[in-house]
């Protein structure tokens, strides 16, 4: 399948390509999460800090971020949301949330600009999307340099968006994406973005597109605002990126 990891055939390696799209591309950024620890060399955790952090958005996120939430084992990377009362930095000042989860970013190690971005999930929840669950990209200056949400789960439904300065096109899907192992991708090109879920292209976006590097974010939040469902995970079996 072409999601599956790199095969041989006849003694030749044939590389990934992103799913449902054609075309010459070749591999810039790959986490198969084989190992048994997270790859730091590609991956840091918390959000703007070490430690256990702050939330991305502190009025809306009823969540501290900490190592302890970040797993990589049987050939997935596991984001776990608990129910836990913790202290965290928030740059700022120090915040206590009711919650506790985990995140993995790319900021400093890898960013991109234009590109395919591409990663095969388990989101958590049964029918409808439990928590706050995203895999995304940013830029150093939000949102300026710009906000490509590949799959956010937003109110138990699964949403794309591009977010920058003066826009925010995207909406959520009504088919069901819980209960199994999906691919969602994005190809970022000059002025528009092409969302694919499984493979089929579910949506474009051309308003407000930026041009800036971004680096890469997966993240497990809890919702101030809606129900929180807790124990609960974001697994993930890989992340790439490619270019033509």
């Amino acid at each position: 399948m072409l999601f599956a990891l790199l095969v041989g055939l006849g003694g030749r390696h044939v590389a990934p390509v992103p799913l449902g799209i054609h075309g010459r591309w070749h591999v810039i950024f790959d986490d198969e999460f084989t190992g048994s620890a997270l790859d730091t060399n590609k991956w840091s955790t918390g959000w703007y800090g070490s430690g256990v952090t702050g939330p991305v958005n502190v009025r809306k996120e009823s969540q501290c971020y900490a190592p302890s939430q970040v797993a990589v084992q049987a050939g997935e990377l596991d984001l776990s949301l608990i129910a836990r009362t913790e202290t965290c930095n928030t740059g700022s000042g120090t915040i206590t949330r009711p919650y506790l989860s985990g995140i993995v970013t790319t900021n400093g190690k890898f960013a991109y600009t234009y590109g395919y971005l591409e990663a095969r999930v388990w989101l958590p929840g049964a029918g409808t999307v439990a928590d706050w669950p995203a895999i995304w990209g940013v830029g150093q200056n939000w949102p300026t340099d710009g906000e490509l949400d590949v799959v956010e789960g937003i109110g138990g439904k699964v949403c794309w968006h591009f977010h920058d300065a003066v826009a925010d096109p995207g909406t959520c899907v009504r088919r069901r994406y819980t209960g199994g192992w999906h691919t969602f991708g994005a190809n970022w090109e000059r002025g528009v973005v092409t969302w694919y879920y499984d493979g089929v292209r579910i949506g474009r976006a051309r308003a407000g597109i930026t041009g800036k590097p971004m680096y890469l974010v997966l993240d497990l939040a809890a919702s101030i605002s809606r129900p929180v469902e807790a124990p609960a995970s974001l697994r993930v079996r890989y992340v790439r990126v490619w270019q033509h």
